[in-house]
Formats: C-alpha cells, sequence, structure tokens
C-alpha cells in the first residue's frame, strides 16, 4: 500500500504538468481570439451595408434616372447582410466583392452630378464608407493574423493532440474573392 501511494504521489505531478504543457488554456484563448477579430469584420461589414442606404437615396435625389444602379447595389447589399447574418466567412468575403462594383458605379455617378459632388451629406457619407473600407481591411488583417497564430498553434506538438481531443480544428482566412476586391472605391472629389 505504501508503494503504491508513493506512485500515485510522483504521478500526480507528472500528471499535472502533462496536462499544463498541453496548451489546453492557450488554445482557448487563442480560439476566442480569433472569434473576435471575426466578430470586429461582421461589425464592419454590417456597417457598410448599413451606410448604403443613406448614401443610394442622397445620390436618388440628384439621379433619379439611374435606376439600374439603384436596384444593383440594393441586392448586392441585401446579399451582404444575409451573408453577415449567417455567419459564414466565405460567403460574407464574396458578398463584400459582389457588393464592390455596383457601389463603385453609383459612388461614380457624382462626377455627372456636380451638385451631388459638392453636397455635405454624401461627402460626409462618402468619408464615413471609405473609412469603413479601411476598417475592413484592418479587421480582415486582424483576423488572418489571429488564424494564423491559432492555426500554427493547434499543429505543434503536444498542442495537436489536444487540439483532437477538444476537436479544435484550423480556421478559415478571410479571403479576398477577386483581385478588384484589394482596392476599396477611391472617390476623387477634388476636380
Amino acid at each position: 500500500m505504501n508503494a503504491h501511494r508513493r506512485r500515485s504521489a510522483l504521478a500526480l505531478p507528472f500528471a499535472l504538468a502533462l496536462v499544463a504543457g498541453c496548451g489546453y488554456n492557450t488554445i482557448q484563448t487563442m480560439d476566442e481570439k480569433v472569434n473576435a477579430a471575426e466578430s470586429q469584420i461582421k461589425v464592419q461589414l454590417q456597417r457598410r451595408a448599413d451606410l448604403i442606404p443613406n448614401l443610394v437615396e442622397t445620390v436618388k435625389g440628384y439621379a433619379k434616372q439611374e435606376q439600374t444602379i439603384f436596384i444593383q447595389v440594393a441586392e448586392a447589399r441585401s446579399k451582404l447582410a444575409g451573408a453577415v447574418q449567417s455567419g459564414d466567412l466565405q460567403q460574407m468575403a464574396a458578398a463584400n466583392a459582389a457588393l464592390t462594383a455596383p457601389l463603385g458605379r453609383l459612388i461614380a455617378i457624382a462626377e455627372n452630378y456636380p451638385q451631388l459632388k459638392s453636397n455635405e451629406n454624401f461627402r460626409a457619407l462618402q468619408d464615413q464608407l471609405e473609412g469603413t473600407e479601411n476598417r475592413i481591411a484592418v479587421a480582415r488583417q486582424d483576423y488572418n493574423e489571429s488564424v494564423n497564430t491559432y492555426n500554427a498553434y493547434i499543429r505543434r506538438f503536444p498542442q495537436v493532440l489536444t487540439a483532437k481531443v477538444l476537436g479544435k480544428k484550423p480556421r478559415a482566412y478571410f479571403e479576398l474573392q477577386t483581385p478588384a476586391a484589394a482596392d476599396a472605391p477611391k472617390v476623387d472629389f477634388s476636380h
């Protein structure tokens, strides 16, 4: 009985050291960091989607005959809002990319309407939209860095064992869907 207690007394610190070295807490912390970064992407994409109706209404006040672009922007915005609600990163990235072209065309309409270009509300909305585009880029970069750190960590030994036990798998990156999506729409009001 005495030998059994000695073995148990020696096994307990060894087991604790093994559990402490398995990376459980670090995996959980990194996973939450990825979740927080993903949440920021959703917030910024939703912000983008929320700004668009005001921008469309402002442009409509000056360019009522541009109905086709208004419809295209509304459809693309609706898809983005739906993608954000779904939480699927790939769907969000595709919807965000699909919105870029019609939104760029909407903003380009301002070139044909000098009164619109000089409208304070339009300029303020354009500035907010541009700022949001920059926030989306930063959120995407932060998310992808968090995913990279997390994915690399759960592939190392002994963390790979802990990750398998916990059912933790590599997380997907938030990829740009098209080369054109890398560039936020740019509008120059200085003309």
